[in-house]
């Protein structure tokens, strides 16, 4: 990635997917040239959120709402410490935010980070040739970086896939810290940081769970010396085939039954921990409206999601696995993709979405409750 802030908002750009289709607009952020997988985002609102959400890292959102930045940003909502996102495509930015806890705008924020984007395209185009050729890489190209579309396509074409992409310990804290238990501490909780956002700690601290949060290369010791009652694996970027060490990880904890939860990569650890594999799906779940019915109780929940590969288990039979018998407990309604799993004869669970609800429903809030439940089950 190369960038310059000079000209933000006025330079001429241009995005130019791999397949050789290309949009044009006026730069938005930062100027220069930028290159990752082109997603979409069906969210209206929690922009910020999607910003600083490390599962983001190497990719370029187009945000579906036309309209983005009305409410600016704070210094409040991010959910990690920076901006992941490589590369950005709105269609209306806001031209003024209004919104009380406003800092600055979203312009100046992506262009103070360094972060390319693009406006005034049409994004609803964009999203539909996506969904129908599928997540692929893009680049966006403004100011001094723009050159002949011929060679900025090869440049798009040498870019790096996200098959086979290994990015959890780029995104990961490299020191172990901890989020106290907000009130009298109840359990102690190892957290696997795969690429963690901010409130999943938070969410924990709420019901008296002291949470440590250890780097996505700790050991098998290094979860145990915090005398954990329960050990949570967070969501992440890249192909969860590459995560051999997280996947060990995991079933040592499995072969101590310790209460496990695990979100988004998390849950696609546990299906390669339980034997299943793991796919990459054509275009991915990404917004905070994807509906999922939770099987165990027939409930449909509205979810926040941010995952393009998925676990593949049968929907229709519990498996037989190493460590018992394991069945699928939530799928998505749109297109029967699996959304979680559960062992019935241990304490451990995982969704494929995001209960924390930064940005998004609060359906699913109950997720934490079932995993202290489980650690209440194991003290007895």
């Amino acid at each position: 990635m190369t960038i310059s802030t000079r000209g933000a908002g006025k330079a001429p750009a241009v995005l130019v997917l791999e397949d050789g289709r290309s949009f044009r607009g006026r730069a938005y952020g930062a100027v220069g040239e930028t290159f990752g997988e082109a997603v979409f985002s069906t969210g209206m609102t929690g922009y910020q959120e999607t910003l600083t959400d490390p599962s983001y890292h190497r990719q370029v959102v187009v945000m579906t709402a036309p309209h983005v930045g009305n409410t600016g940003v704070n210094d409040d909502d991010p959910e990690s410490k920076r901006i992941w996102v490589s590369g950005y495509v709105v269609r209306d930015p806001a031209r003024t935010p209004s919104n009380w806890r406003s800092r600055r705008s979203l312009d100046e924020e992506l262009t103070s980070q360094g972060v390319v984007g693009i406006s005034g395209i049409d994004t609803r185009a964009l999203t539909r040739h996506l969904r129908e050729r599928g997540a692929m890489r893009v680049g966006i190209f403004s100011g001094n970086a723009l050159q002949d579309e011929g060679t900025l396509l090869a440049k798009v074409r040498q870019a790096p896939e996200m098959s086979g992409a290994d990015l959890a310990a780029e995104v990961a804290t490299k020191e172990t810290y901890v989020v106290p238990a907000i009130g009298p501490r109840k359990f102690t909780v190892a957290a696997i940081d795969l690429g963690i956002k901010g409130m999943t700690p938070h969410r924990m601290a709420e019901r008296g769970i002291e949470v440590h949060v250890l780097p996505a290369t700790a050991t098998l010791e290094d979860v145990y010396a915090v005398e954990p009652d329960g050990v949570f694996f967070s969501n992440g970027p890249g192909d969860p085939s590459t995560a051999d060490h997280p996947v060990a990880v995991m079933r040592g904890v499995l072969e101590r039954k310790t209460p496990l939860f695990g979100i988004c990569f998390g849950n696609q650890i546990l299906g390669r921990s339980l034997g299943f594999g793991t796919y990459k799906l054509k275009y991915g779940h990404r917004g905070i409206n994807q509906p999922v019915q939770d099987r165990t109780t027939g409930k449909v929940e509205v979810t926040a999601h941010n995952h393009g590969f998925a676990v593949d288990a049968p929907l229709d039979k519990v498996s037989d696995t190493e460590f018992g018998r394991a069945e699928v407990s939530h799928v998505c309604l749109n297109d029967q993709v699996v959304e979680g799993l559960q062992l019935l004869d241990q304490p451990a669970f995982s969704v494929q979405y995001h209960p924390e609800a930064a940005a998004g429903p609060h359906d699913a809030a109950y997720l934490f409750d079932r995993f202290v439940t489980l650690m209440e089950g194991q003290r007895a």
